[in-house]
């Protein structure tokens, strides 16, 4: 009894000992590419992961070029509310935090970059005016005024500037960094370097790497608004263990299926499968992949800014090639429906933001496969039109076949290898060549190919030869008289 109770001492020690370690630890979350919904999923997730092991530091390590709105608020949401501070950490060096990436440094506690990163150009981007970048910024015009400090074209464009200026500001006010140079990153799109942000106190840290981040962090004071630590906290960063979190099979998936090229081919994959299922009704496998494909496209497609207008452009488009190939127009469907599928695939994804919509090189050739589908099928349509019929009740007047009786009206023949019950206007022989000029429900209506008179039976026989001697008989005794 006492070894057994030495060894779950033993036990409980050992865990406490992991969970005290793994809650005094750092989680690492690493963040690539365009802010998306599939990263945002990732990182609110990997915030409440943190937040449940007492993590004392999560450290965002960030490389971004901007990305959804929609997203960036998500992830800014998730860290407001985290009770473990969170680091955004611009690395590697070369890394930048463009645009949705520069919100998202300004709310987190920490603001760290690598040397050689830089952050800013935070204008959302769909509102840039197509031209604006032969101009130069900065510079004053002949009245003398900056063209950067210009007001957006239109109300919709003032509208969403104020409203990202005003965001941007409320969250360097909150952390206490410069507010000023961010409301500047989005009215006027300018960026900085990592030396120069951390000049201008848009930044806090600037580390060559995590190690030397951590170091830095050791003893810094952060704010904290929820949480069992709420309030001012000293973090104690010397000596935690790192883990990394990487992102587990849903954030993969979403990360596959987010992008919009591979949406757009789930979205195509889809259609055709289903209207191939619809036209073959039994074939099941390309019903499932296409209903499969396209749920999965719908599911990508509602995390993106997609043209409802151009989702309907594709699914008309489609449709007209396809009646092309039933209702051939001499063409005009199927141009009809390449114009209106080229014009859909190049609105489904309305906006500008780097790392989404649908590229040209991806475009054309679809566009080009389902054109020379939809005209290879209407020309076998059409071939197959001019061809005789093969099978069926169809097929058979202007067959031959034989007749296996004697037949006086009715009687029983051979056509296309099958017994057949068949009438004829004409007496027919055993054995006569037939051909078939009409089909009534069972019965085949035929004519002779080569009339032959019926065979003599024994008896007809006897009685021909009997008249044939009383002819001559009758001819002698005329010649006697």
């Amino acid at each position: 009894m006492l070894l057994i109770s030495r060894l779950v001492t033993w036990i409980c020690l050992s865990l406490l000992c992991v969970v005290s370690a793994h809650a005094q630890g750092v989680h690492v979350l690493t963040v690539k590419g365009a802010i998306s919904p599939a990263s945002a999923d990732y990182l609110v997730r990997g915030i409440n992961q943190a937040a449940a092991a007492k993590a004392r530091l999560l450290v965002i390590e960030m490389d971004t070029p901007g990305g959804l709105d929609s997203s960036m608020r998500d992830i800014i949401k998730a860290i407001l509310a985290s009770p473990v501070p969170v680091a955004t950490y611009v690395s590697p060096q070369g890394a930048r935090a463009a645009s949705a990436g520069t919100y998202i440094l300004y709310a987190s506690h920490i603001a760290a970059m690598a040397p050689a990163t830089n952050l800013g150009a935070a204008t959302p981007v769909e509102l840039a005016p197509s031209g604006a970048g032969d101009k130069p910024t900065g510079k004053p015009d002949k009245k003398g005024e900056n063209l950067a400090d210009a007001p957006p074209p239109d109300a919709k464009a003032r509208k969403a500037v104020n409203d990202a200026a005003a965001y941007i500001r409320s969250l360097a006010e909150l952390r206490g960094r410069n507010a000023d140079w961010a409301e500047r990153a989005v009215r006027e799109a300018v960026s900085l370097s990592a030396e120069a942000a951390l000049k201008a106190k848009v930044v806090d840290v600037v580390a060559a790497d995590l190690a030397d981040l951590l170091k830095q962090l050791d003893g810094r004071k952060v704010k904290l608004a929820t949480g069992e630590m709420t309030g001012e906290i000293t973090l104690d960063t010397a000596g935690l263990s790192i883990t990394r979190v990487e992102p587990d099979w849903r954030s993969r998936l979403l990360a596959v299926i987010g992008d919009p090229g591979i949406a757009y081919i789930l979205l195509l994959l889809g259609i055709y499968g289903l209207l191939y299922e619809f036209s073959n009704p039994g074939m099941l496998f390309p019903g499932v992949v296409g209903g499969i494909c396209l749920l999965l496209a719908l599911f990508a497609l509602q995390m993106m800014p997609v043209s409802y207008a151009g989702l309907a452009l594709i699914a008309l488009g489609i449709a007209f090639m396809l009646a092309e190939a039933f209702l051939p127009s001499f063409g005009a469907l199927g141009l009809g429906g390449i114009i209106a599928f080229v014009l859909g695939s190049v609105m489904l994804i309305d906006t500008d933001l780097p790392g989404y919509g649908i590229s040209w090189a991806l475009i054309v050739p679809l566009a080009a496969t389902s054109a020379l589908f939809s005209f290879a099928v209407g020309g076998m349509a059409l071939r197959a039109r001019r061809r005789p019929v093969l099978t069926g009740g169809e097929e058979l007047p202007g067959m031959e076949g034989e007749a296996l009786e004697d037949i006086d009206g009715e009687g029983w023949a051979r056509v296309h290898g099958e017994l057949w019950r068949v009438q004829s206007r004409v007496p027919l022989a055993r054995g006569a060549k037939i051909r078939v000029t009409a089909l009534h429900g069972l019965t085949l209506e035929v004519e002779p190919i080569t009339p032959l008179t019926p065979n003599p039976s024994p008896a007809s026989g006897r009685g021909e030869r009997q008249a044939s001697l009383r002819d001559v008989h009758t001819t002698k005794e005329n010649d006697h008289v």
